[in-house]
């Protein structure tokens, strides 16, 4: 008789690629659906009873949870948080955890409580595991460097979901990376070698969606599709035949390398088969930093006018920088802002340099000494540093918020977006038509941008655009309401940074109290010390209800930190 198999993907806290602020205006919970569970979904046994819980747009039930024979759960580093409380729930339900994914396959020898790890790339290592399952001797960790073709692939179960809680759908073509950047994990996951699908492969899997009913945005995961050039030019003249057969059902996008600006015929290949964004890890402006950092492919040309081309075939440009880099000059600030508002590139993802695990910056790190915890995935939204930077700390810190600042704030974000309406060239391959989808949002937005702090912004923009661009005002809309979100993250996680700083003032008031109070010595002193900290503590407490649910859980780290803190100094009020 088959097992009953729930499969679990853990949640995302909020940050600025998760789109939690954008997502109401048209009526979505998450972004995209887990793909990696569905694809291992269809490499399970036939007589398996699966069920699909996503975190993320669902709650899962200790009911469900006592019914299942098995969980397996596939997670990022991001997701660490959501893991942990999956792996006491079934504990305490006695339930055989699997868990796989980038997350554990790095870090797994710190993950407590899990039954079995099936790490690295499914393909290889799940048929063992199910094996020695199926004969009551399955071994705790299976693990194997090996890089599978992905013709071993099979398509991903994507009737196990719900399609209207997602709002794009998602498809991989290819795994892998051909460059060497010092701070990357993908080279590390899946190899130097890109690997990809046959087109055949990857079109029958847009099939399937395109029968479910599936419309809209679609995601290719892949994170650089045009790593294997040949392969991908190969592909993209029969994706381009598939899509307009069925008049253009899916926009797409996916990630590329800047290299992309130096191949005219990609980049039309790329728009013909309806590709309307890319999003480039860019870094930074500086190029002695990007030599430094092994992002050599960034040296080729002028970067501003790499992204200046590839608007003008009519892909938008998102993009990756990053601040804290050893070589970072002392106006990089200033220069990630300029060139940001210059390149028109309104998702503009800046976050800390963080060490990632079994990465050559953290091996690196580690040799000179500075690597001084684990990385918690956050980059964009945390603001925690895992290494000792070369630059002052608090000036790289104090930098990187006016950065978001400066960049988010309404206008700079309305600006841009402006400067992109003009400056992309409308392919009709591309070109997304106003549906009832659009006018809920339209409508929403209205109600909730039309009267917000930075509605006044908010209506120059959409006049502007209108006035500039009619045709484009599906992507008008989505501007907008992705703005909404990027102003509401910035916005709360200043708020929770300000939070951090008055707790770590309260420390160090209460310290030099307790260290004062030692060596005078007094009962009574020692009453008036823990009054101290109790009015410490209820005003932690009152700054705490005044955080965003949806950020509490930062600052409930640096809370606990506090606590322990400042019972330590009352044990030890001389150290």
């Amino acid at each position: 008789m088959g097992r009953r198999v729930l499969l679990v993907y853990p949640e995302m806290p909020p940050t600025y690629w998760s789109m939690k602020y954008a997502l109401p205006f048209i009526h979505r919970r998450a972004t995209f659906p887990p793909l990696g569970l569905l694809t291992v979904a269809a490499m399970l046994p036939a007589d398996f009873d699966l069920t699909l819980v996503d975190l993320n747009v669902e709650s899962l039930t200790d009911q469900q949870l006592s019914r299942a024979d098995l969980v397996f759960s596939s997670s990022m580093l991001i997701q660490k948080e959501s893991l942990q409380s999956l792996i006491r729930r079934c504990q305490a339900q006695g339930v055989t955890h699997v868990a796989g994914g980038p997350y554990p396959t790095a870090c797994f020898a710190t993950i407590d409580g899990v039954d079995h790890f099936v790490l690295n790339e499914a393909e290889i290592t799940l048929p063992a595991f199910l094996e020695d399952l199926d004969r009551g001797k399955a071994a705790r960790v299976y693990t194997d460097t090996s890089k599978p073709p992905l013709a071993m692939t099979p398509a991903p179960r994507f009737d196990l979901m719900r399609p209207s809680r997602y709002a794009s759908m998602a498809l991989q073509f290819s795994r892998g990376c051909p460059h060497h950047c010092e701070f990357c994990d993908i080279v590390e996951l899946f190899g130097h070698k890109p690997r990809t699908k046959a087109p055949a492969q990857f079109l029958a899997e847009l099939e399937r969606l395109y029968l479910q009913g599936e419309r809209g945005q679609l995601f290719v995961v892949d994170d650089n599709f045009i790593g294997n050039r040949s392969e991908v030019k190969a592909l993209l003249p029969q994706l381009a035949e598939w899509q307009r057969a069925r008049h253009f059902p899916f926009g797409l996008f996916s990630e590329t390398t800047l290299t992309l600006a130096e191949d005219h015929d990609l980049m039309a290949g790329m728009v013909e088969a309806g590709f309307n964004m890319v999003f480039l890890g860019l870094e930074t402006p500086d190029r002695a930093t990007l030599a430094a950092t092994g992002k050599s492919q960034n040296l080729k040309s002028d970067m501003l006018e790499g992204v200046r081309r590839i608007q003008a075939h009519g892909m938008e440009v998102s993009a990756g920088f990053i601040l804290g880099f050893d070589t970072d000059p002392e106006d990089i600030f200033e220069r990630q802002v300029q060139f940001i508002q210059e390149a028109a590139i309104p998702t503009a993802m800046v976050g800390l340099l963080t060490a990632l695990p079994n990465t050559q910056l953290a091996r690196r790190l580690e040799r000179e000494g500075r690597l001084i915890g684990e990385s918690e995935g956050g980059n964009t939204h945390d603001l925690r540093i895992n290494f000792q930077p070369r630059m002052n700390k608090e000036r790289l810190l104090e930098g990187y918020k006016r950065v978001l600042a400066e960049v988010y704030s309404p206008n700079r974000y309305f600006a841009r977006c402006l400067a992109l309406l003009k400056a992309m060239k409308t392919h009709p391959a591309s070109f997304r038509t106003f549906d009832l989808g659009e006018s809920r949002a339209l409508f929403r937005s209205f109600l909730v941008q039309g009267f917000s702090r930075y509605s006044w912004s908010y209506w120059k923009f959409l006049w502007k655009g209108l006035w500039a661009n009619p045709r484009r005002i599906a992507d008008l809309i989505t501007m907008a309401v992705k703005g909404h979100h990027y102003f509401q993250m910035t916005r709360h996680m200043l708020e929770v940074d300000r939070f951090k700083l008055r707790l770590e003032d309260l420390t160090l008031a209460f310290e030099d109290r307790v260290r004062a109070f030692a060596v005078v010595g007094s009962g009574e002193r020692a009453a008036e010390l823990l009054r101290f900290r109790d009015r410490a503590t209820d005003r932690m407490r009152k700054g705490y209800r005044g955080i965003h649910r949806d950020f509490r859980i930062y600052a409930e780290q640096a809370m606990d930190r506090l606590a322990a803190r400042m019972e330590h100094v009352l044990a030890h009020p001389t150290v």
